[in-house]
């Protein structure tokens, strides 16, 4: 009688390797959030500097976040491809601040409804690629926080205008402005933080 040798099972490393790269992804999703909600706080304190330097601090701070924005986009498994175009948008706004002549508020009011306006739009192009739930839910949120702050700023900027020509660039404009920025980046923060609960709930 011949006996056959029975082979050892072999565990599947696989879904362990596949774990491993969702708890990564998470924890670098995670730490982009925490990121971009110090930056929100830092645009919240900007009135508090000199007035004649925020397009530069702006910019800076635009940039910064883009480019969170595109490493935390790189991270996702659903609607990678908008996530990233929206931290790429963001990131040209804050070049723009930087490399453009700062003219004072009336200009830089209309580059940031327009980046607002699109800014919501990549958000929901990405809750609408997938993801569970509750991401579509929290990027949800935040696309219509962007369109709501891009209404809210349309709203305002003829009034604006008024006070600007009669005043310049006062410190309450800049204050309005710098949080409409600040609550954008709230939002962006956010709805990261949710994204990165996701993954490291996945890979559990």
């Amino acid at each position: 009688m011949r006996y056959t040798p029975v082979m050892a099972a072999v565990p599947d490393s696989q879904p362990n390797d596949r774990r491993a790269v969702d708890n990564r992804r998470g924890i670098v999703t995670l730490i982009t959030g925490w990121l971009i909600l110090a930056i929100a706080a830092m645009t919240f304190i900007l009135p508090l500097g000199d007035p004649r330097h925020a397009g530069t601090m702006l910019g800076l701070l635009l940039v910064a976040a883009g480019g969170l924005e595109i490493v935390a986009g790189s991270q996702r498994n659903a609607a990678r491809l908008p996530s990233m175009a929206a931290g790429v948008l963001t990131a040209v706004v804050g070049v723009l601040f930087l490399t453009g002549e700062w003219r004072g508020y009336i200009p830089a009011v209309n580059v940031v409804l327009i980046w607002l306006v699109l800014h919501s739009m990549l958000l929901l192009l990405a809750t609408l690629r997938g993801g569970t739930s509750s991401v579509r839910k929290w990027t949800g949120i935040a696309a219509a926080t962007d369109f709501l702050l891009g209404a809210l700023l349309l709203i305002g900027v003829s009034i604006s205008s008024l006070v600007y020509n009669l005043f310049g660039p006062t410190e309450y404009l800049v204050a309005s402005f710098a949080w409409i920025l600040a609550l954008s980046f709230v939002a962006t923060g956010t709805m990261l933080l949710e994204v990165a609960n996701c993954e490291r709930e996945g890979a559990a």
